[in-house]
């Protein structure tokens, strides 16, 4: 049970060890500017702002200890082998994330009494389409990773694969919901823990847990099912490139939509129904 002890350590560090640090990103931004005023609009950040990035920070860092501890340090344990195929990989992995949730989207339109607010200007919807683009690339490169790469992988080592798909999801959906908290008062040296639960916002819980854990077991199931992350890498963009339009052109929250979970099932079995790798590589 060494995979789990290190993943229980690591995450005690990520949050003990991120509302301890934030206070003090807070005090040397603030002293940091006092020297630079360039570095005025860093320190004028609200307080929660820097326990969000503290916790990031601390997450990314943190994966090489973890990974060094469960003997995963090759590119092989966290899906990344065999890079020369990745671009089939991500393409295909990206056209049904995309055109999945661009049917929730027209069905939201369609029968869930949603209507278009785009921005005026076509210049103004490329450049946001753009922004959107490039946020679901970094964020489903970085959520891969970590998710299902290590998380996942890591659990895999403890317990059976099922089981370790419906917790990695299960704790995937339950981060998505920590947001900004409004912060009051001098900051503190325990401002970070006590800001904390505060963070876990439990507001539309339902449909949007279910629908997230729905989406990250889809993507650990793609991992499982192909043996690569470059699947659920592609997938994963495709989601966050419309979760992200979504907002531009109508408002609102896709993964608040009950339409939602029709769709990710049908997708879940599109990729239930895909050939595990080892059979591939064998011709069956």
């Amino acid at each position: 049970m060494r995979p789990i002890r290190s993943l229980l350590l690591y995450m005690a560090v990520v949050f003990g060890g991120g509302a301890l640090l934030a206070p003090w990103l807070y005090w040397l931004a603030q002293a940091a500017a006092g020297q630079w005023p360039a570095l005025g609009n860093l320190a004028s950040k609200p307080f929660p702002r820097f326990l969000n990035r503290s916790l990031l920070g601390l997450a990314l860092l943190c994966l090489y200890p973890l990974l060094r501890a469960c003997t995963m340090l090759h590119w092989r344990d966290v899906g990344l082998e065999d890079r020369r195929s990745w671009l089939s990989g991500v393409a295909r992995g990206f056209l049904l994330g995309f055109g999945s949730l661009a049917a929730v989207a027209l069905l939201a339109v369609l029968w869930g009494g949603k209507s278009f607010n785009a921005p005026h200007s076509m210049r103004e919807i490329l450049g946001r389409a753009s922004s959107a683009a490039l946020t679901a690339v970094i964020v489903a490169v970085m959520e891969e990773f970590i998710f299902r790469g290590a998380l996942f992988g890591i659990l895999r080592k403890a317990v059976t694969w099922p089981e370790a798909l419906v917790w990695s999801s299960a704790i995937y959906a339950v981060v998505h919901f920590i947001q900004k908290a409004s912060f009051a008062g001098p900051v503190q040296l325990w401002s970070g823990l006590a800001l904390l639960p505060k963070m876990f916002q439990a507001g539309a819980f339902v449909p949007m847990f279910f629908t997230l854990f729905l989406a990250g077991s889809i993507l650990a199931l793609a991992y499982q099912r192909t043996g690569k992350l470059f699947f659920s890498m592609g997938l994963h963009a495709g989601w966050i490139f419309w979760l992200r339009f979504y907002g531009i052109l109508i408002g609102g929250n896709l993964l608040g939509e009950w339409l939602a979970l029709p769709v990710l099932a049908g997708v879940f079995w599109i990729v239930w129904r895909m050939k595990p790798a080892g059979e591939r590589m064998d011709g069956v």
